[in-house]
């Protein structure tokens, strides 16, 4: 539990958190069709994602929520992944995470874009318990968009987890969601 008493860290920019993971896609990676495992991707997502996520609460993250994720186009066996990852906006002990999965053709030189995702993480100690996160400083346009954008997802978050709620209630006792 946090402590009241406690007062959260100094507020970071983006940039101090951003963290970027390369990687090639081999065949064990793929399914039949010589397609990258969209598992596989959400891993890849996640482990960038928590790098940033460790990096702006100076803490260990876990992961909260997947709440969305586009896969836009399939990735295939020897392209080569780059996966960016930045901490778009901070709460009191959480912090929604944005991801970009991009292929790069390094041949041409150019990047094509494969998925997007956003996620929640938490800040605990070694214990477990929460932690309070410092608050996010969006400098660029692009930041302070997706700062606004931010609180708008979690606003549809907090919607649906009330929906969830009130349908669970609704359910007999014998049905689990």
């Amino acid at each position: 539990m946090v402590e009241m008493s406690e007062s959260a860290p100094p507020a970071r920019t983006v940039a101090e958190s951003q963290s970027e993971r390369s990687e090639i896609v081999f065949p064990s990676d793929s399914n039949g069709i010589g397609n990258l495992f969209g598992g596989r991707l959400m891993q890849y997502i996640d482990l960038v994602a928590a790098m940033a996520a460790s990096r702006h609460a100076r803490a260990i993250t876990i992961t909260a929520s997947m709440d969305h994720l586009d896969f836009v186009a399939p990735v295939k066996v020897g392209e080569l992944l780059i996966l960016k990852a930045s901490v778009n906006r901070a709460y009191r002990t959480s912090m929604e995470v944005g991801v970009r999965v991009m292929v790069e053709d390094v041949r041409a030189q150019k990047l094509r874009h494969v998925s997007s995702a956003y996620l929640t993480f938490v800040a605990v100690d070694r214990e477990g318990n929460k932690l309070l996160v410092p608050q996010v400083i969006p400098v660029t346009v692009h930041q302070k968009r997706r700062y606004e954008d931010a609180a708008r997802r979690r606003e549809m978050r907090s919607e649906e987890t009330q929906r969830k709620k009130e349908l669970r209630s609704e359910l007999s006792p014998d049905w689990h969601l």
